[in-house]
């Protein structure tokens, strides 16, 4: 295989503009089916809780205190554990929206996060149906607090954001698929000119000719069609 130089390689471009292009347009069509028709939309839903004023059941007027400061940010890590892996708020959730899904779906689709250095926790449930997402976190919120009264005697757990339905599915972003495919398209456009030029021998040039003989061309011939040839003779040329 023959090296080619920057400048060869621009004309090389050039030349197979038509099939670059044509690549190019074929990964983008692909990019807009799979975000369109292959792609099964999901949405997501969140609801924020914060960990705040550390008061027994029916106690009022109490502030909040660096004591309570403490153990809420110990107990985020706790209590971010409990949603996801309690089997009972699980199935609490089930039963009070009838659910028709598995504890074990539900888990998967289920997603806690508790933000560093802070009291918050985040609930995110994934769904298919946007406004049963949004219903799922807002439950597991509900179900979640009732057991940390029931298990802890304490009512510091407190929603900020209730989750609202969402309007765009989380897991499709056309113009970023699209633009994905269509750099996989020029990136593959690229390698296949690189490879055809390489393994394409033909002489097309003199200079072709001085690569491979190593000696200088000295006279070129203009080449005349049979055709073009015998219109000149009949005209005396």
């Amino acid at each position: 295989m023959e090296e080619l130089d920057l400048k060869e390689l621009l004309l090389v471009f050039w030349e197979k503009k038509v099939e670059i292009i044509l690549i190019i347009a074929i990964f983008a069509t692909i990019g807009v089916a799979y975000s369109l028709i292959f792609l099964t939309p999901t949405y997501k839903a969140s609801t924020t809780l914060l960990l705040a004023t550390n008061a027994p059941l029916g106690t009022e007027g109490t502030s909040i205190t660096t004591t309570d400061m403490t153990l809420n940010s110990k107990l985020v890590s706790t209590y971010s554990e409990l949603v996801k892996s309690s089997n009972k708020i699980i199935r609490t959730v089930i039963s009070n929206l009838n659910l028709n899904i598995s504890e074990d779906e539900l888990k998967d689709s289920i997603s806690v996060t508790s933000k560093t250095n802070t009291e918050v926790i985040e609930i995110t449930v994934k769904n298919e149906n946007p406004t049963l997402s949004a219903k799922i976190a807002n439950e597991m919120a509900k179900v979640f607090i009732g057991d940390v009264k029931e298990y802890y005697g304490i009512e510091n757990v407190h929603i900020v954001d209730e989750a609202e339905v969402p309007q765009n599915p989380s897991n499709i972003n056309p113009t970023k698929d699209v633009a994905m495919f269509i750099f996989v398209g020029v990136a593959i456009s690229v390698v296949y000119v690189i490879i055809a030029s390489m393994l394409d021998t033909k002489i097309k040039s003199e200079g072709d000719i001085e690569k491979i003989t190593g000696c200088r061309v000295l006279v070129t011939l203009p080449l005349y069609e049979r055709d073009s040839y015998k219109r000149n003779k009949r005209r005396g040329r």
